[in-house]
C-alpha cells in the first residue's frame, strides 16, 4: 500500500506542478494580452516554433554533456542521462523558486550518481561565471552592430519608463536599494557568526565554487568544454532567431535587431524570475525599432506577440520535459 501511494505521488506531484505553473502564468495575464497572445496562435507558424524548441532542447543537452568534463577532472564519471536529468529538473524547479534549480541540480545529481552536493553546487556555479562572460560578450557584440540606434534605443526606452506613470513615493525610493541591501548584509554577518552549522555550509560552497573554477583551469578536456560552450550559446541565439520565422511580420527583422532582441529578453529573464510579463516586453521594445512601420509608435503588436509566442515556447518546453526529467529521477532508486 505504501508502495502505491509513493509511486502514485511521483507521477502526480511533478503533472501537477507543470499544470500549476500554466495556470499560474495564465491568471497573471491581462485581457489585452491573452487577447494578443491567442491572435499570435493563431496566425503563428507552428513548425518553425517546434525548431526554435528543438534547438533550445539541443542546447540543454549540450549543456549536460559539458558538465561532465568537469565533473570527470574531480574524480566522478556520471552518466550523460543523469546529468541531462538534473539540467532540465533544475531549469522546473528554478521556475518555483528564484535561484532553487542550481541547488536541485545538484541534489538530484547526489541522488543519482552520488557525487558530493558542493562538488556538483560548485561546478555549477562556475559554468555560470563562463556563461555570464559568454553574455557580456554577446552584448558587447550587439551594441558594435547597433552604434547608430543606441539614442533611439534611449529614447524609446525613457518614453516606455515615463507611460508606466510614476511610482507612488518617488521622494525616497532612491533609498530604499541601498536601505534594503544594508540590511540584508547585516542580516546575512549575523546569520553566519551566530550559527555556525549555516557557516559551515557556505564555507563548503565556496570551496566547492573553488574547486569547480580550478576543474576549468585545470580539465584536460579544454577543447570539448570551449566547444560546448560557444555551442550552448549559439544554440541560443539560433532558437531566438528561428522565432522570428514564425510570423510574417517579424521575419524581415535584421541581424542586428534579433541580436538586440536577444539580449534585451536575456535582461528581463534575469530581473523576473521566469520573466513572466518582462521578457515579452523588453524583446517587443527593442525588436519594434526594426520593424517597418514602428516609427510612429513605442511598441509594434506583432513584436509583442512574438515576445509571447517565444516566451511561451521555451516555458512549455521547461514544464514539459523538466517536468518528466523529475518524474524519471524520481522513478530510479539510487545507486547503492
Amino acid at each position: 500500500m505504501r508502495k502505491a501511494v509513493v509511486g502514485t505521488l511521483k507521477v502526480a506531484v511533478p503533472v501537477a506542478l507543470g499544470i500549476g505553473l500554466v495556470l499560474h502564468f495564465y491568471r497573471q495575464l491581462d485581457q489585452g494580452q491573452r487577447a494578443a497572445l491567442f491572435d499570435a496562435f493563431g496566425r503563428a507558424s507552428v513548425p518553425w516554433l517546434l525548431v526554435s524548441n528543438l534547438l533550445g532542447w539541443l542546447s540543454h543537452v549540450s549543456r549536460a554533456w559539458r558538465w561532465r568534463y568537469l565533473l570527470r577532472h574531480l574524480g566522478h564519471a556520471p552518466g550523460f542521462w543523469p546529468c541531462y536529468h538534473a539540467v532540465m529538473g533544475g531549469y522546473f524547479m528554478n521556475m518555483l523558486l528564484p535561484r532553487a534549480g542550481e541547488a536541485s541540480r545538484a541534489a538530484m545529481l547526489y541522488r543519482a550518481e552520488g557525487v558530493p552536493f558542493e562538488k556538483g553546487f560548485g561546478t555549477i556555479l562556475a559554468e555560470r561565471a563562463v556563461d555570464m562572460v559568454m553574455l557580456l560578450g554577446l552584448a558587447g557584440l550587439t551594441l558594435l552592430m547597433q552604434v547608430d540606434k543606441l539614442d533611439l534605443f534611449r529614447q524609446r526606452i525613457a518614453l516606455f519608463r515615463a507611460q508606466q506613470g510614476p511610482a507612488e513615493g518617488d521622494s525616497g525610493a532612491g533609498l530604499w536599494p541601498w536601505l534594503l541591501l544594508v540590511l540584508a548584509v547585516l542580516v546575512v554577518a549575523y546569520v553566519l557568526f551566530t550559527r555556525p552549522l549555516v557557516r559551515a555550509r557556505v564555507m563548503d560552497g565556496v570551496r566547492g565554487f573553488a574547486e569547480g573554477v580550478r576543474s576549468i583551469l585545470r580539465t584536460p578536456d579544454k577543447g570539448p568544454f570551449l566547444f560546448h560552450t560557444l555551442l550552448i550559446w549559439l544554440l541560443y541565439v539560433a532558437m531566438f532567431a528561428v522565432g522570428f520565422l514564425a510570423l510574417p511580420e517579424t521575419r524581415t527583422v535584421p541581424a542586428a535587431g534579433v541580436m538586440a532582441g536577444f539580449i534585451a529578453g536575456s535582461v528581463g529573464i534575469v530581473l523576473v524570475q521566469g520573466g513572466i510579463g518582462v521578457y515579452p516586453a523588453f524583446v517587443a521594445l527593442i525588436v519594434s525599432v526594426y520593424m517597418v512601420g514602428a516609427d510612429d509608435v513605442l511598441i509594434r503588436p506583432e513584436a509583442l506577440a512574438m515576445g509571447w509566442l517565444l516566451w511561451v515556447a521555451q516555458t512549455l518546453m521547461i514544464i514539459s520535459l523538466g517536468g518528466l526529467s523529475l518524474l524519471l529521477a524520481a522513478r530510479k532508486r539510487p545507486s547503492p
